[in-house]
């Protein structure tokens, strides 16, 4: 693609570089996806049609039956020992898509591109002759990164790789262990999220600390599993886990930040936030 001294496909090079760089990172973000897995309902396909076993993915998994089945998994999946993250990615959800499809889909997408533009940035600081070169060939002008990226379709491979970084490191390992080393940078995700939806567009005010708002979630999604309340939460029990998240000592003015990023349906969200503001509970 460029001079000989660059490489025969510089950037896939490149990439693939960062990516091993950042492979700790990588494993981390998994982790932290993993985190309440355990939590969600099972689904298998039983002639044809997706069903419900009655348990939750943990359940089943601490019983030491398969969660996925042979049906629509993914080759590369199979033969994955029960209960692992493996098997876990190959299982089913209620949509009848899998799981490792959203794995990818909000996990290794979005890697892939930031390692491809954090080489692109590299590239284009190191080794600026060749980068003109290299975008010139492109019809790009380097302006944006990300687009340049796109057009030189180094994603796709990488795909692969950052795929396989994962599935050795924690593919056989099982999912409450993968689960219990996420936690910690899944509540950290958990309240940046919760401090960006809460944000103002301009002149933002200052919120609680991401610690706080970390701390906050735990409370929470223990207080709902101490409770023994259904997951997701249904608006039947709307009140009921009003109370228990006041009963753990949360403020009712922390309540509605941390709501979408509990295990509850949307209309029970809503009933909350609207028993709050009716009662004036919110300050």
């Amino acid at each position: 693609m460029l001079d000989s001294d660059f490489g025969p496909d510089p950037m896939a090079l490149l990439s693939r570089e960062v990516l091993r760089e950042r492979a700790a990172a990588l494993i981390a973000e998994a982790c932290a996806w993993a985190v309440g897995l355990s939590d969600h309902p099972h689904h298998t396909r039983l002639r044809g049609r997706v069903v419900a076993t009655g348990l939750t993915i943990g359940a089943r998994a601490a019983t030491g039956q398969p969660l996925s089945g042979e049906e629509d998994g993914r080759l590369e999946l199979g033969d994955a020992r029960p209960g692992s993250f493996q098997d876990a990615l190959n299982t089913v959800t209620a949509e009848g898509t899998l799981y490792a499809e959203r794995f990818d889909r909000e996990v290794i997408d979005p890697f892939v591109r930031d390692t491809c533009v954090r080489a692109a940035e590299r590239a284009r600081d190191t080794r600026p002759r060749e980068w003109a070169e290299l975008l010139d060939e492109l019809g790009e002008d380097g302006a944006d990164l990300a687009e340049v990226v796109q057009v030189g379709e180094w994603e796709a491979p990488l795909r692969i790789d950052a795929e396989h970084l994962v599935l050795a490191a924690l593919g056989s390992a099982p999912l409450v262990e993968v689960e219990a080393e996420g936690l910690p940078l899944s509540l950290v995700r958990a309240a940046e999220a919760v401090t960006r939806a809460a944000a103002p567009p301009a002149a933002p005010e200052p919120g609680p600390a991401v610690d706080e708002l970390a701390g906050a979630l735990f409370l929470a999604e223990a207080a709902i599993g101490a409770a023994g309340l259904p997951r997701p939460v249904p608006v039947a029990a709307a009140d009921r886990l009003l109370d228990v998240l006041l009963a753990e000592g949360l403020l009712p003015e922390e309540v509605p930040a941390l709501l979408p990023h509990l295990p509850v349906e949307p209309g029970t969200a809503a009933e909350v936030r609207a028993t709050i503001a009716a009662l004036g509970l919110g300050g």
